[in-house]
């Protein structure tokens, strides 16, 4: 197995800042590290400059990406380089994909997870047609987002929609969310019922309220690490039961995802929504020596095997 971390953007010998730690506890393991040049893959949209450190595997090997999040179509162009060199990153393009657009995966979640639509957009959309988009919802309240990030941090003012049927809301609120979004615009907008979610506190620097949610990695329809998501805040131990999503689990069409659920006010658990586990991000409160030693330990296995 061969990790691949992105390498600092003013020093293309060193781990990026955001993953030194983890690249230390993989080290401390023995797992083989490279590093990509992810400026290079992003804005110069060049590939072979993206791996030009990644030395060949004796032998073809499985490969992992740990960094940024990258639209399909450059991770397609990062996975297609990097079997060139003999590694075969863990998801496909198509798994990639299945798990980074909510609309993609949510066939899989639909009954585990709020209700949603969406429309394919990337540039102005107008008012009459997120009105007619938005009808199912009747005065219920929403938020927007795109199909990958929302604008949580921002939350009155480009997140959450008070009213569902507030043409005047639904204007102000999309418009300042695609402002903010600007190129970052990921597919189009996604609309989704809002949950009333089991409090922990308010975030310190911004405010919004935080659930009480957690991040599942799941290898292989296994989960090999279940952490809190929020660094603040008291969870009292009470998490999530795996048994509660096995399911969903073994029908995502991604070797290796995320899976964020949180628990609603009436006590249940729902999914919030998957991810690809090569671009999601490791929680503070996350062991990254146990996350690695379970990800080796059942990678190496299934190569053994």
């Amino acid at each position: 197995m061969r990790l691949l971390f992105c390498s600092d953007p003013l020093d293309v010998r060193r781990t990026d800042s955001a993953y030194e730690v983890e690249a230390a506890a993989a080290r401390e393991l023995g797992i083989d590290i490279s590093l990509i040049n992810f400026e290079a893959l992003v804005y110069d949209e060049d590939a072979g400059k993206a791996i030009q450190r990644v030395a060949p595997p004796d032998h073809p090997c499985m490969g992992v990406f740990r960094g940024w999040m990258l639209t399909p179509h450059r991770y397609r162009h990062l996975y297609e380089a990097l079997a060139e060199r003999g590694i075969e990153l863990i998801n496909s393009p198509d798994a990639y994909q299945h798990c980074h657009y909510l609309p993609e995966s949510y066939a899989v979640i639909e009954q585990h997870t709020p209700r949603s639509v969406w429309l394919s957009a990337s540039g102005d959309v107008s008012t009459d047609s997120l009105m007619e988009l938005l009808r199912p919802f009747g005065s219920q309240p929403v938020i927007v987002k795109d199909f990958v990030k929302s604008r949580k941090h921002e939350w009155n003012e480009a997140c959450f929609i008070p009213s569902a049927s507030n043409r005047e809301a639904v204007e102000r609120v999309v418009g300042r969310f695609m402002e903010l979004q600007g190129d970052d615009l990921n597919g189009g907008l996604v609309f989704r019922e809002f949950i009333e979610f089991e409090q922990l506190t308010a975030h310190s620097r911004s405010g919004i309220p935080l659930a009480k949610e957690y991040r599942l990695f799941i290898l292989d329809g296994e989960p090999i690490s279940t952490t809190a998501y929020w660094e603040e805040g008291s969870y009292d131990d009470a998490a999530p039961s795996n048994d509660d999503f096995r399911t969903v689990m073994k029908s995502v069409r991604s070797r290796f995802f995320t899976m964020d659920v949180a628990q609603r006010r009436s006590g249940e658990w729902i999914i919030v929504e998957l991810g690809d586990g090569q671009v999601a991000g490791l929680p503070e409160r996350a062991d990254p020596t146990a996350f690695y030693q379970a990800l080796k330990e059942h990678v190496m296995g299934r190569e053994a095997a």
